[in-house]
């Protein structure tokens, strides 16, 4: 049987595997891609618009960005960097409906402000600090504070309704936050590549196997109905969400040594009752309970879903052994290699008290989780909201710097020394930081479709490109009043927008 040949093989059907390659063809149109998806059609796992949060991560809401350090001062670089991935993200997505490439905005991000909110003295004191650190930066200068009862009572009617408001409590917003389906968004960018030549979809088809041959990647597959077939790359990119970690052992690479993954489930309290969604139009985040991971924070968050507004509390994490919802309960047994080993056990004897969280809060009850959300909202009605399964994560184990394993939050890109192979590991930020990662990925593995005649082409998808936005204020303005025009985001008076000259301005 004659072997399939490709410039580039994409593996997973995700929001990171499209992200590349809606990049690639845009610089290179005559680079040729395949994808291969086990399931039937694409976005179908963590990228499923019910499968996560559909928060655009940019560090307005989420806490844990911005840790206190042991001298009282706030650390904000995590944050800073975040907002200025998902920046690069805004731009590009705005950079493909200029072009056609996607259709109207409001079929995947809506406006949708982001907020923290606190209770308890000490908890306000933090967050007052924290405002005051991030506002003094161009990128975080429109993150307003209060905590008077009025002005809370207006930002959250609903989590507001019959609480005790002598209590301390305080919030931060900034409008101009996102709801984003980025199941749509993956979908309407595969719509769009299955339009082009170069581009080839194998769905339900498995990977059983990676090899190098040469300067080549052999990849054996698996469809149901087409059987066993071979595919030769020039280079691979594994972005499998869950699965990715296995994928690369198969690839037997000397990167991957070492690491293992801890994987975690989810489960939402939803609630379709579109006047409650319309009163609350906030993705809320609060403070994580004592002893739960980054992944637990609480949040009470507007979803818009095809259309139709709705709410969502949680997540509520729980132990599991899957590494993704439809996978195989063996997974995390199977991924133990020798040299994973040490690293796993010293994170489960460190962490031990986060697996005993995980499976008390896979055991609560549906009345113990209503309790949970009745925190944020006290006027809640436990038969408006449902329990919904959300996607599968796992989560980085790794060796540190004096070779003892840690549990890693974040989004991590592992790359072979020859470059021909690159995957994705990790959860949030995830599919907000998509196109920074998948930049990184090209800018390491095909730097060619960085140079030339395709740099002019990506300058033009993501005009910042090249720029720092940590110091350039004018170019921060710029990007943001593009960005808001462009995906139909900005809820502010068009006096309020700072007038910049450029393309920003003129759209062209």
């Amino acid at each position: 049987m004659a072997m399939h040949k490709t410039d580039v093989l994409l593996i997973g059907g995700g929001i990171m595997s499209k992200t590349l390659a809606m990049l690639v063809t845009q610089l290179d149109p005559s680079r040729h891609i395949t994808l291969v998806e086990q399931a039937s059609k694409l976005a179908t796992e963590s990228t499923d618009a019910w499968n996560n949060a559909g928060t655009g991560h940019a560090g307005y809401c989420e806490l844990n960005y911005t840790p206190q350090q042991s001298n009282g001062d706030i650390a904000i670089e995590k944050a800073l960097g975040i907002n200025a991935s998902f920046e690069e993200s805004l731009q590009f997505w705005s950079g493909l409906i200029r072009k056609g490439a996607l259709s109207k905005p409001s079929s995947f991000i809506n406006p949708v402000p982001h907020m923290s909110w606190v209770q308890g003295k000490d908890n306000v004191s933090f967050l007052k600090k924290r405002q005051e650190a991030l506002v003094t930066h161009p990128l975080f200068e429109e993150m307003e504070y209060a905590d008077d009862p009025a002005t809370l009572a207006e930002w959250l009617p609903l989590m507001m309704a019959r609480r005790d408001m002598t209590k301390p409590m305080a919030a931060t917003r900034v409008a101009h936050g996102t709801d984003i389906n980025f199941g749509e968004l993956t979908r309407s960018m595969g719509e769009y590549l299955s339009h082009e030549d170069s581009v080839d979809y194998w769905l339900s088809t498995s990977v059983s196997g990676l090899k190098k041959v040469g300067d080549r990647w052999h990849v054996t597959t698996r469809h149901a109905l087409a059987g066993i077939r071979t595919i030769e790359a020039r280079f691979v990119f594994v972005g499998a969400g869950g699965c990715a970690l296995p994928l690369l052992q198969k690839a037997d690479v000397d990167e991957v040594r070492g690491y293992g993954g801890f994987p975690v489930s989810g489960i939402w309290l939803a609630s379709e009752n579109i006047k409650a969604a319309t009163i609350h139009n906030a993705k809320v985040y609060g403070v994580p309970p004592v002893g739960a991971p980054p992944m637990s924070v609480p949040h009470l968050d507007t979803r818009v879903i095809d259309g139709r507004p709705a709410l969502l509390f949680g997540p509520f994490a729980g132990f599991t052994t899957r590494f993704l919802k439809k996978s195989s309960f063996l997974d995390l047994i199977t991924s133990i290699r020798t040299h994973n080993v040490k690293p796993m056990l010293e994170v489960a004897r460190e962490h031990w008290a986060l697996t005993r969280y995980l499976i008390k809060e896979a055991m609560s009850s549906g009345d113990q989780r209503v309790e949970q959300l009745r925190e944020f909202v006290p006027s809640v009605e436990p038969g408006e909201w449902h329990l919904r399964a959300a996607g599968q994560r796992v989560q980085i184990i790794k060796l540190d710097e004096h070779g003892r394993g840690k549990l890693q939050f974040g989004t991590e890109v592992i790359k072979t020394a020859d470059r021909s192979l690159a995957g994705l590991l990790g959860a949030s930020p995830g599919a907000s930081v998509s196109v920074s990662a998948m930049l990184e990925v090209i800018e390491s593995c095909l730097p060619e479709l960085v140079q030339g005649e395709a740099r002019q082409r990506l300058e033009e998808l993501i005009p910042s490109y090249g720029h720092s936005l940590d110091d350039d204020v004018d170019l921060v303005h710029a990007v943001r009043r593009y960005t808001l025009e462009t995906l139909a985001l900005d809820n502010r008076k068009p006096a309020e927008i700072p007038e910049q000259d450029g393309f920003m301005q003129t759209g062209s």
